[in-house]
């Protein structure tokens, strides 16, 4: 089994919404240190499982599947911003990997 790279971190996050912290998108406040969206590693069969503050909001398969259920969640984010957000805790991967890990 290979060893899982170490979490993707990132910098602004550009979020509006209820988990964007009282300042809104430049400020993210209380949310200092917290990241409460998680975007698992791609499943066995590709997609990445969502999770906002525990709530699993589905397996998304691409950055506009996660813009959109963000959305649904009530947090405005822009496509290009993902990568950079600090609410995020990418497990295993970045933004650029939502396919099955293929074994050769």
């Amino acid at each position: 089994m290979p060893a899982v790279p170490p979490r993707h971190r990132t910098g602004n996050t550009g979020m509006t919404g209820p988990g964007a912290g009282p300042g809104g998108p430049d400020d993210a406040g209380a949310m200092a240190g917290k990241r409460p969206i998680i975007v698992h590693l791609p499943s066995p069969t590709g997609g990445r499982r969502v999770r906002v503050d525990g709530e699993i909001l589905g397996l998304a398969h691409n950055v506009g599947d996660l813009v959109e259920f963000l959305r649904r969640a009530g947090l405005e984010i822009e496509p290009e911003q993902v990568a950079d957000s600090p609410l995020i805790d990418w497990r295993g991967a970045g933004p650029d990997r939502w396919e099955a890990e293929t074994r050769t």
